[in-house]
């Protein structure tokens, strides 16, 4: 089973209420080959949302207690990030998860670029709370950006494979 992040599945629930939609990413959802979250709505945030970043380090420094996510306004919301991480890690348990394909650049989900807390836009080497934790536990986490469906089909049976072939999906 793969996990995705809600985003790349079409859901509207990113920070700005949008969508990071992709179209493997609905095939894999609609035929049963992927389960999808969204951290931050798991941690109790509204859609469209103030933006948040992790100030003082990556998704495993806030996990280490050395860093912490605050939204744009100064808000501390660690503990939700930390509570939303623990959850997703259950539901890819629970499912047998042994990859996901996240959305780049959250401070939940990102798998190699989180931005660097100043909200200026500037990009760290890092990953979010959620990427951090599922890598952890030996979950295989990659970025949106690698969501296609030769690097997917290593990790699904034949059976799927072909069920993409046949409907001629091109990312």
């Amino acid at each position: 089973m793969i996990l995705l992040s809600s985003c790349l599945a079409g859901f509207n629930v990113r920070y700005d209420g949008g969508n990071a939609r992709r179209p493997l990413a609905v095939k894999l959802l609609a035929i049963g080959a992927a389960i999808t979250v969204c951290p931050e709505i798991m941690a109790g945030f509204d859609t469209p949302r103030e933006p948040a970043e992790i100030q003082g380090g990556t998704g495993a420094d806030v996990l280490a207690g050395r860093a912490r996510v605050v939204t744009k306004s100064g808000a501390d919301v660690t503990a939700n990030y930390l509570m939303a991480a623990r959850q997703v890690l259950a539901i890819a348990q629970k499912h047998q998860v042994t990859v996901a394909y996240l959305k780049q650049k959250s401070p939940a989900c990102g798998s190699k670029v989180i931005y660097d807390g100043n909200f200026a836009g500037h990009r760290i080497a890092g990953q979010g709370v959620t990427a951090a934790l599922l890598q952890q536990h030996r979950i295989r986490v990659f970025g949106d950006e690698e969501l296609a469906k030769e690097h997917v089909a290593p990790f699904l049976s034949p059976a799927v494979v072909k069920l993409l072939d046949r409907h001629n999906l091109v990312e």
